[in-house]
């Protein structure tokens, strides 16, 4: 809990200092005091973990785990907002209170033990990023993105409280523990808990972004700014599904031949949809927009078929995700802010004019394709590991496939970055203009993670016992 009040106390202290015009105090207190609440998460780690706050809360290990990756994540993601902010307006204060606002959500949800907190989490975390979507008020692109993300995720919203509303008609609580208590020992389960868990299941399926339930994705995250696009990606998609497994793990397993039909479904169309679509993309941000959502495909791996593998499988895909994902969108900013587009074509040459950047371009999109020595590699095959183990060889096949036509599309920018020659205005440049020092921190760091854990993800495992 120290962490979430730290992340509340920072939003407010970071407003307070924007009042009075100190913008450069802005990124050392944000960081600051993101390395203060991961204190706070890294010292939980080994007390109780039995519910808070009559069983609103629960800090245990799993909860812990996700919340630290999403600190660590939100702070690599300041750390390129310097110059980011700095180009787009004068009042920046507002940019970093809601982004901690919104990882402050995130928390929250990645530690509910009762659907008020996960609600409250969930817009807690919804309407910041509402706001920072449409930020840029003269971008029409920016407006219209934030329109659709309320839009849509207003209608999400109400899918979640029917369902939450029927799930409670049902069993009367709100509780996880007291609903698989319900479930379990109920000689027969409520037609109208049944109803529930479908409409949770729609409503939780928006918010992580699978298909059919993707359609504000690529729009959203296109409109975007890039950076608040990064943040989306991997925080807020991180987040909703620790969310969504932590539901589907602690009350409804005695029900999976139920849900488990509706989620396989689900999972094979959003492989197919984000994947096909991924492929007919020119522009490397809405490349990734989709992308995101066949990954969104591969995490639901982890509870189609649900276990104990379950968490150490999603944290090491999630933590794989997050790193590539955070390199590929500053990849982004930095050939964006030289070339002015974020089509493909940005991309050509860049191995020539700068060679460090494509190497760690290069890194995530091996990462994101699953290729060996990375640490997608390893959340793959952990997430095909528990397919295999269930013997659900249908979907294993049909993920190998959609995994062979991504490899395709990632590999798609590494061959223009190191086969093609740059095009126009750039194509007499040999060099690119500096990045700044933060860039080739977060790049650097998140590039060395991203082998490290594909050659040691017993770094990682260790956290659950693995």
């Amino acid at each position: 809990m120290g962490a979430i009040i730290t992340l509340c106390i920072l939003g407010i202290l970071l407003l307070y200092l924007g009042l009075f015009k100190m913008n450069k105090a802005l990124l050392p207190v944000a960081l600051v005091g993101l390395l203060v609440a991961l204190g706070f998460t890294l010292s939980a780690w080994n007390t109780d973990a039995a519910p808070l706050y009559n069983g609103m809360v629960v800090f245990d290990r799993y909860a812990l785990s996700f919340s630290a990756l999403c600190i660590v994540v939100t702070a690599l993601i300041l750390l390129l907002s310097k110059e980011y902010f700095r180009n787009i307006s004068e009042h920046i204060a507002e940019y970093y209170c809601l982004i901690i606002f919104s990882l402050t959500g995130a928390l929250l949800v990645n530690a509910y033990h009762n659907f008020a907190m996960l609600f409250v989490g969930i817009e807690i975390m919804s309407v910041a990023l509402y706001i920072l979507v449409g930020i840029r008020k003269s971008d029409f692109a920016s407006n219209e993105a934030a329109l659709k993300y309320f839009l849509m995720g207003a209608f999400s919203t109400g899918f979640l409280l029917f369902g939450i509303t029927l799930m409670y008609g049902a069993s009367g609580t709100f509780d996880l523990g007291a609903l698989r208590n319900y479930v379990t020992s109920a000689e027969t389960v409520s037609p109208l808990f049944y109803g529930g868990v479908l409409l949770m299941l729609c409503g939780l399926c928006f918010k992580v972004g699978v298909a059919p339930f993707h359609f504000w994705t690529p729009d959203v995250y296109d409109g975007a700014p890039i950076l608040i696009t990064s943040f989306m990606s991997t925080v807020v998609k991180i987040a909703s599904f620790v969310g969504f497994l932590r539901l589907f793990s602690t009350a409804l397993v005695p029900l999976d031949a139920f849900w488990t039909p509706v989620l396989l479904t689900i999972v094979i169309i959003t492989l197919f949809v984000g994947n096909a679509s991924a492929l007919l993309q020119s522009s490397f941000k809405r490349m990734m927009a989709y992308s995101s959502i066949s990954h969104a495909g591969y995490m639901l791996f982890a509870i189609v078929v649900i276990g104990e593998n379950s968490v150490p499988s999603i944290f090491v895909y999630a933590t794989a995700y997050a790193l590539a994902s955070v390199i590929a969108f500053a990849a982004l900013i930095l050939v964006k802010r030289m070339s002015g587009s974020d089509q493909f074509e940005s991309f050509n040459g860049l191995a020539k004019r700068a060679p460090w950047l494509a190497f760690a371009l290069t890194i995530a999109m091996l990462s994101l394709a699953g290729i060996p020595l990375t640490a997608g590699f390893i959340g793959k095959f952990m997430m095909f590991n528990n397919v295999m183990g269930s013997y659900n060889v249908t979907l294993l096949v049909l993920a190998a496939i959609n995994a062979a036509v991504a490899v395709y599309y990632y590999l798609h920018v590494v061959v223009c970055m190191y086969f093609k020659n740059a095009e126009g205005a750039h194509a007499g440049h040999t060099t690119m203009m500096p990045a700044p020092i933060n860039y080739k921190v977060v790049l650097g760091v998140a590039a060395v993670l991203t082998i490290v854990l594909g050659v040691y993800p017993d770094l990682l495992l260790v956290l659950f016992g693995g």
